[in-house]
């Protein structure tokens, strides 16, 4: 049974079955680069030079997906080739294998819900790559949204990934003018007027555009610690992001300029 084999039509089979795998796969490469150059091009150069009302954030965000949607197409399209040059029946398969689809059906909820939850994140515009967001406890900067994950990576450069059916809550610090409070100790006995005065001619002499301060800095009053010590609080408005500089761009300044009037401060 063995010898009777036609050894010469199998290998010749099986060799046209390769050739048509490495063919294909060269095509959908071949398709996978120029279809990404045309994807860059159009985002990149085609409609940021228009005068559209997209901003660059949002731009960069449908990018991605775009991206990610081109990505997934060419894989089905490869894996589905591939199943039918070696002789496999997909549709047969596929209309047949009734608790195999029920199984995979189950399996692939999770990802039709990411699916799902990242179209609406982006219809309502939520976030957009270069957002700084939190979620649940992840806070950073946005650096890739997917139709499946969202990226996020973190003040110290760790880089999360997050599925978009865990995105529920977001809080954005992107969009609105961000506080910068300022927190200044002292005792209860100090010159409150002298130290008020100081604060306040600081801050009518600040370069605003420097410090990308939107709001100019004011005395919101007097406030008690928990562990009793009293502080002048100070409060400005900036652009998204800026409010840590500004921060301690005050603070040195009021610190210095009380110092410098040798009132005492708690240290």
């Amino acid at each position: 049974m063995f010898l009777k084999v036609d050894w010469e039509s199998v290998l010749a089979h099986i060799g046209g079955v390769i050739f048509q795998l490495i063919l294909l796969t060269i095509v959908l490469l071949l398709i996978n680069w120029i279809g990404k150059k045309i994807i860059r091009h159009i985002f990149k150069t085609g409609l940021r030079g228009t005068k559209a009302s997209i901003s660059p954030k949002k731009l960069d965000t449908i990018y991605t997906v775009v991206l990610n949607v081109f990505k997934y197409i060419l894989m089905f399209f490869w894996i589905y080739a591939i199943l039918s040059a070696i002789g496999i029946p997909v549709g047969t398969l596929v209309a047949g294998a009734g608790i195999f689809s029920l199984a995979i059906g189950l399996g692939a909820q999770g990802f039709v819900s990411d699916m799902v939850n990242g179209f609406f994140i982006l219809l309502e515009q939520q976030i957009s790559v270069g957002d700084t967001i939190k979620i649940n406890a992840i806070e950073g900067q946005v650096t890739y949204v997917g139709i499946r994950t969202t990226q996020i990576q973190s003040i110290d450069g760790t880089l999360n990934y997050i599925p978009n059916r865990n995105i529920t809550i977001v809080s954005n610090k992107s969009r609105n003018n961000m506080q910068a409070l300022m927190e200044i100790p002292i005792f209860n006995d100090s010159p409150f007027t002298e130290i008020t005065k100081i604060i306040e001619d600081i801050n009518q002499n600040l370069d605003l555009t420097e410090l990308q301060i939107t709001k100019r800095p004011t005395i919101l009053g007097f406030s008690n610690q928990n562990d009793g010590t009293l502080t002048i609080q100070v409060t400005a408005y900036t652009k998204p992001g800026a409010q840590f500089k500004a921060r301690n761009v005050l603070l040195e300044k009021y610190l210095s300029a009380i110092k410098a009037a040798k009132i005492d401060l708690p240290k």
